[in-house]
């Protein structure tokens, strides 16, 4: 600001300042220097500020990214809140797990070797501060409305603002807080990512030393970190010196989230470990210092007892039977006394924080810690044995007082060698299988190996034989005898039956002589209530009371004898009325008891009975006169153009329907001058329709072999297969078909359409119109899916996946990096890569070349990145420079609900200046692309199906786009008073002249085309027509599907 600006301030007029002690010449001279000297002030500082501002400026210039000023943060409110949330997420997961760190570390202080633990846990803990840090920083880049950054000074010293209100106070020295370096920057970020996975690891590996427990679940978790962190690291070390570009910080703040996912995991299996793990650690570890204890204990004792027996013998000398109690029992003592100082020794060495692991221990200092007590104490006692028996023959005891105490002392010293073999060998076969085998085993599969030498085998089976056969011999014998005595039984049990029997007859002959009243017939048990039997049928209650209604006076039925036997028996026209009654009562049940089960299942809850169903509208949305729903215009687009585009895309609905395909329609494109539309499906046929009104369908092109997944218009149409690619004339005929060795992914025609691109994996081949290979472009550890050719051909922007990163690492659990690059097809270089997360798959071109429209799978939007051109040193000897692409995102085109969104997304408009995409389930979204604002949106109750694709024609006067959908069909979308392009093209095929929206003809009233060019080219003649037999099925004007017949 110059001299002359001074009248500005006003405010610094000081001449109405008084004194009052002052003349008023002198009052108003000092005055007047004063304000002299205030204003030069004043002119001086403002100089400076705008020298600063200037120089600012200048540094801003220089030091300006290959991504220009407009690639800068976004500034929508929507999207700044909802980065904040995925770092503020992010951020909580790290807290967490820094909590459950410090709760890890107070309860492993209980724990013996637990000093490793600590010391990694806290390790871990500091390098959670820097990669938090580093985040930070990222995010507030991102989103500087949201999120606030933290001082340096604070990070780097905790105890920062403390100092700052009073600089006596001092932080407890037992509380020790991570720092943040001080010299950390972004750039380092790919080292900290690497530092972290190093981290965690050693904090696995200090957790797997404590044998006594072990999580698999905290082992898988770490470990699936530890290999995402690696192949992050390796992947951003190709973007060196870019991480203050938005596009490599947005790629950055994208891999929080799938770092939170592996924190979260952590954290929950480290709160089960601190739960579970550390009170099991901590029981073992107390059991094995209570049998130390134990064992010290026992020792203790055993050395008093051999010191007290002792006694009785040191001074009992010159005898070789004396000198021998002595030197037993003296070692005995040596070895108790060492078994107890041992025991102490291991006890206090497992409770030491500080100690080191078992597998970092000498095998000797392990052995003298763990196995000497035992041992010591074992020979301890077998030494005491030993001198008890001498010392029973040499202080000459009663012979059966000695004979019993070495019997007894040789057994107990037999089962304690046995019983520590036992043990010796457990753990001699653990070491040796690693668990995978028991002693028990072992000693089977021994016997296996000795049973197989022919000595011994005949040493162990034939003595075994024998007895086995001496023992069948004997159980064979007693049970012939057995066998014997029960057939006398019962042979004697069968006569003294028939005796009893030949007995009763005679009795009861006797009896009959003597005459008896006229026998009835008793029932040993009365008859049910509700059947009766008669004969061998059961009757119902109906009939049993029909049957006994009328009993005669001896209380028998009138038309029934009584028979000797107790039996009834009628006239010969009874079996038949019995019949037919229990005919005519079983009619009569199954009667009943259908309307049983009718009554069951009445009115009211019957299958036949109408159930309520609550009916409700299948969007809830307010729908105008005219069926289109409300649509509210951001206030960011200017009304001059708002006013041209929203009308037309507001008037915009189906006006034509095509059943075109029978299966699902893959892909559809408008030809360059907007005279055609192909389309491919899975129904292995291309449909090409004449754009009209009607369209009209020009031809079938039939594929034997194969799905269609792709067509590609340009001086000629293209049609992808698997492994191959088919050229096709205007008339359908093809003229040749080029097979390729690997999987093709998408093709693309050049500009100038002398030759075509073929994406096949890490290649793009480049192929002329005779299968010819041109060119190949490699990509190293790629898969691309999509490429794009600029207007100049001078560079490609492709779209892929990673195989691997730089170093050959794979993501274990991760997304793998997806990138769009930037390629110069004559350098054969890439010029630029701008990774992504989400599963991008196709790439689209506007006219002009300036800016680039990249579409995602599944819920992914769609975004419009921006080429631009930069000049780079090429040498920095002589200065020499060349143009360089570089990528920059513009504008992130979100919906207002989430959508799965469906196909590539398409530029629109004459100018390119709409971006159009289709949702799967049928809504169609239509975007200003200067702006990002949502113009319009088709729900999907509004459509037929499920669309697929979606594709603009840029050709139209006015607005036209076509959508295919899962059931086969393309529906044509246009204004209705929209005008038509109706230029004259020769046609083979049949037309339809009338011009009904609602239905356009089926592709499969014209010619069916197949791609054998010899078949094709005689197709006019009707013979070679009816040489050909094709049914396949159409839809005629009343919308019902039927079928025709080609013969």
């Amino acid at each position: 600001m110059g001299r002359g600006e001074t009248t500005m301030y006003p405010s610094n007029d000081l001449t109405s300042i008084n004194n009052g002690s002052t003349p008023r010449g002198e009052d108003h001279t000092k005055h007047s220097k004063r304000k002299q000297t205030i204003l030069t002030l004043l002119d001086v500082l403002n100089e400076l500020r705008d020298g600063e501002l200037a120089d600012a400026s200048i540094n801003q210039q220089q030091q300006r990214s290959f991504e220009d000023d407009r690639d800068v943060p976004t500034v929508d409110e929507h999207l700044q809140k909802v980065g904040a949330d995925a770092f503020n997420k992010f951020q909580r997961r790290i807290l967490n797990l820094d909590r459950e760190l410090r709760n890890f570390a107070n309860a492993a202080r209980q724990l013996g070797s637990s000093v490793g633990i600590l010391s990694s846990s806290f390790h871990l803990r500091e390098r959670l501060t820097q990669i938090l840090f580093l985040f930070r920083e990222n995010a507030a880049d991102l989103f500087p409305r949201k999120i606030v950054r933290e001082g340096r000074e604070q990070l780097v010293n905790p105890n920062y603002r403390h100092l700052k209100r009073n600089k006596r106070r001092r932080a407890p020295p037992h509380v020790v807080n991570p720092t943040v370096m001080d010299t950390l920057e972004a750039e380092d970020l790919p080292q900290q990512l690497e530092f972290f996975a190093r981290d965690v690891t050693t904090f696995l590996e200090c957790l797997n030393e404590f044998p006594e427990f072990t999580d698999e679940s905290l082992n898988a978790s770490i470990l699936s970190l530890k290999g995402d962190l690696k192949y992050w690291a390796s992947c951003l070390k190709a973007y060196e010196g870019q991480f203050k570009y938005p596009a490599v910080q947005r790629y950055v703040h994208d891999l929080s989230t799938e770092m939170g996912e592996h924190l979260d995991s952590i954290t929950s299996s480290l709160s089960m470990f601190i739960e579970i793990g550390v009170p099991t650690i901590r029981f073992a570890q107390k059991h094995a210092a209570a049998n130390l204890l134990n064992l010290s204990t026992v020792a203790t004792f055993f050395s008093a007892v051999t010191a007290t027996t002792m006694q009785f013998s040191f001074d009992q000398t010159g005898n070789p039977l004396a000198d021998s109690v002595n030197g037993f029992w003296f070692t005995s003592l040596v070895f108790s006394i060492g078994a107890a100082v041992n025991s102490l020794l291991g006890l206090t060495w497992k409770q030491a924080m500080y100690r080191s692991p078992g597998h970092r221990v000498p095998w000797w200092v392990l052995i003298w810690i763990k196995r000497s007590p035992l041992v010591f104490l074992v020979l301890s006692v077998a030494c005491f044995s030993m001198g008890l028996v001498l010392f029973a023959y040499s202080s000459h005891q009663h012979q059966i007082t000695s004979t019993v105490t070495t019997v007894f002392s040789a057994c107990s010293c037999f089962g304690l060698a046995a019983v520590s073999t036992w043990f010796a060998s457990e753990r001699w076969i653990f070491n040796r299988h690693k668990g995978k085998k028991w002693l028990a085993d072992a000693l089977s599969d021994t016997k296996v190996k000795l049973y197989s030498i022919p000595g011994i085998a005949w040493f162990f089976t034939q003595p075994k034989a024998a007895v086995n056969k001496l023992v069948y011999w004997g159980h064979r014998q007693s049970q012939d005898a057995s066998d014997f005595f029960s057939d006398i039984g019962k042979k004697t049990m069968v006569i003294i039956r028939s005796v009893k029997s030949n007995l009763s007859d005679a009795s009861d002959s006797q009896r009959s002589d003597t005459g008896s009243p006229v026998p009835q017939c008793f029932s040993p048990e009365p008859l049910s209530p509700a059947t009766a039997r008669t004969g061998d049928a059961l009757l119902p209650i109906s009939e049993v009371d029909s049957i006994t209604q009328s009993p005669s006076v001896d209380g028998l039925d009138e038309k029934t004898v009584a028979s000797d036997s107790g039996s009834t028996a009628g006239p010969s026209s009874q079996p038949s009325l019995a019949a037919r009654r229990r005919w005519a009562n079983a009619v009569k049940s199954v009667s009943v008891m259908l309307r049983s089960t009718s009554a069951a299942t009445g009115p009211f809850n019957g299958p036949s009975s109408p159930r309520r169903q609550r009916t409700m509208s299948s969007d809830g949305t307010r729908i105008t006169t005219n069926g289109k729903p409300l649509v509210t215009l951001p206030g960011m687009i200017k009304l001059s153009r708002v006013a041209a585009l929203v009308p037309k895309l507001k008037s915009l609905e189906t006006t034509q329907d095509l059943a075109a395909h029978q299966a699902l329609v893959r892909h559809l494109q408008f030809s360059p001058n907007g005279k055609f539309l192909a389309t491919s499906s899975w129904d292995r046929t291309s449909v090409i329709f004449k754009v009209g009104d009607p369209f009209t369908c020009h031809r079938v092109l039939a594929h034997p072999q194969g799905f269609v997944g792709q067509v590609a218009c340009g001086t000629t149409l293209l049609t992808k297969l698997g492994r191959s690619v088919k050229l096709w004339t205007d008339d359908g005929v093809c003229k040749r078909t080029i097979e390729r060795r690997t999987a093709i992914q998408s093709i693309a025609w050049l500009p100038a359409g002398e030759a075509f691109l073929s994406v096949e994996g890490e290649n793009v081949t480049k192929l002329d119109l005779n299968g010819n290979v041109v060119d190949v472009y490699h990509f190293e550890k790629m898969i691309i899916h999509d490429v794009a050719v600029t207007q100049d051909c001078q560079r490609m922007l492709c779209v892929g996946s990673l195989i691997a990163s730089a170093e050959g690492l794979q993501p274990s659990k991760s997304r793998a990096e997806k990138q769009i690059i930037a390629y110069n097809l004559e350098r054969k270089d890439i010029e630029n890569r701008v990774p992504v997360l989400h599963d991008v798959r196709d790439i689209t071109l506007a006219r002009n070349d300036l800016v680039a429209l990249v579409s995602y799978e599944n819920k992914a939007p769609p975004q419009l990145w921006k080429l631009d051109f930069v000049k780079v040193l090429k040498d920095n000897v002589n200065k020499e420079t060349r143009e360089t692409a570089r990528l920059s995102l513009r504008h992130t085109y979100m919906p207002k609900v989430q959508v799965d969104f469906a196909g590539p997304s398409y530029f629109g408009g004459k100018n390119d200046e709409l971006i159009l995409c289709a949702g799967k389930a049928g809504d169609i979204h239509i975007w200003d692309r200067e702006s990002g604002a949502l113009l319009h949106h088709i729900r999907a109750q509004t459509l037929g199906g499920d669309l697929t694709c979606i594709a603009w024609n840029h050709a139209h006067d006015s607005f036209m786009f076509a959508t295919g959908s899962h059931d086969g069909a393309v529906r044509i979308w246009t204004a209705p008073d929209a005008p038509s392009i109706d230029e004259p093209y020769p046609s083979r095929g049949p037309t339809n002249p009338t011009n009904t929206p609602a239905r356009t003809p089926s592709p499969f009233d014209v010619e069916y085309r197949t791609d054998s060019p010899a078949t094709q080219l005689g197709g006019d003649s009707q013979d070679d027509h009816n040489q050909s037999s094709l049914q396949v099925d159409r839809a005629d004007s009343s919308g019902s599907r039927r079928t025709v017949v080609f013969s």
